[in-house]
């Protein structure tokens, strides 16, 4: 399918925004388009990098502006889908937006660097170590782009091709433009951003809570919150449920802990003393 081009966006930006933004809203005609940013949004963690053409590539170089962090492949599909559309981005709002390409999982810079140039990429691209990657959440999909304030907050993360109209209105919201009339609505992070923030979810991915007391969810999270899971991740079973929604080993551990909380095993009771046995102090009477 070709490339929609911003200029024959103008008179179905609306319907796009309606298409796009809300695949799954139940009723054509109850719907506004909506986008969402965090509540209260923890600043993104800094790096200091050496672009493919020797150039530092910091947060704090792009202070004040918008960022968009975008952790992508040469080999991703989706990600040289969306390329063309960041470049245009980038073109459309230099002056107030910086598009940051951090690449995972290839290491080939010159190869890196022939694909740059044959795709016009209009930004920093950098490697991303390890080190960025983990601080990230580890980055399990491709490509991943995350939403910075003018002050280094992180508000939205996306993970996966997404339309370029969902991009320009959350730019265009965090400049402050119009944005006709698209609904801005916050959240709390619960580890969609930030997997620290997992302890703070009533809810998780494929866990099913319901068949529980108050007291007995409070306990149960708490327990995702506290054990690590098993898998090689190294993140807590609540983390893990987020990280990786296909895990079958935190799966099966918060499914064991939800059982164990339903059916607690009865404690042992003491066994009851023979009615004629002697206590120490009468026998030292004797």
């Amino acid at each position: 399918m070709k490339r929609t081009k911003y200029r024959r966006l103008g008179p179905l930006l609306a319907a796009l925004l309606l298409v796009c933004l809300f695949p799954f809203s139940p009723s054509a005609e109850d719907r506004q388009p909506t986008i969402r940013f965090v509540r209260n949004p923890d600043p993104a963690p800094e790096f200091s990098l050496t672009s493919l053409d020797g150039k530092p590539v910091t947060l704090a170089g792009s202070k004040g502006k918008v960022i968009l962090l975008n952790f992508w492949a040469t080999w991703c599909g989706p990600c040289r889908a969306e390329i063309p559309d960041l470049v245009e981005l980038q073109n459309k709002y230099k002056d107030h937006l910086q598009i940051l390409g951090l690449v995972v999982d290839d290491d080939d810079q010159d190869a890196i660097k022939e694909f740059s140039e044959k795709f016009g990429i209009n930004y920093p691209v950098a490697l991303a170590t390890n080190e960025i990657r983990t601080q990230y959440g580890g980055i399990p999909a491709l490509p991943t782009s995350f939403v910075l304030d003018s002050e280094g907050r992180i508000v939205q993360k996306h993970e996966g091709l997404r339309d370029p109209v969902l991009y320009e209105t959350e730019i265009r919201a965090l400049l402050g433009l119009p944005i006709g009339n698209v609904k801005v609505e916050t959240f709390e992070d619960t580890g969609q951003i930030f997997l620290k923030n997992a302890e703070r979810a009533t809810e998780l991915p494929g866990v099913d809570l319901s068949k529980l007391t108050p007291e007995q969810k409070i306990s149960a999270l708490h327990k995702f919150n506290a054990e690590t899971c098993t898998c090689g991740c190294t993140y807590t079973l609540a983390q893990c449920r987020i990280y990786d929604r296909n895990c079958q080993v935190s799966k099966a551990a918060t499914s064991k802990i939800i059982v164990a909380l339903m059916h607690p095993t009865p404690a042992k009771s003491a066994p009851a003393k023979s009615a004629h046995s002697t206590s120490p102090s009468k026998e030292k009477e004797k």
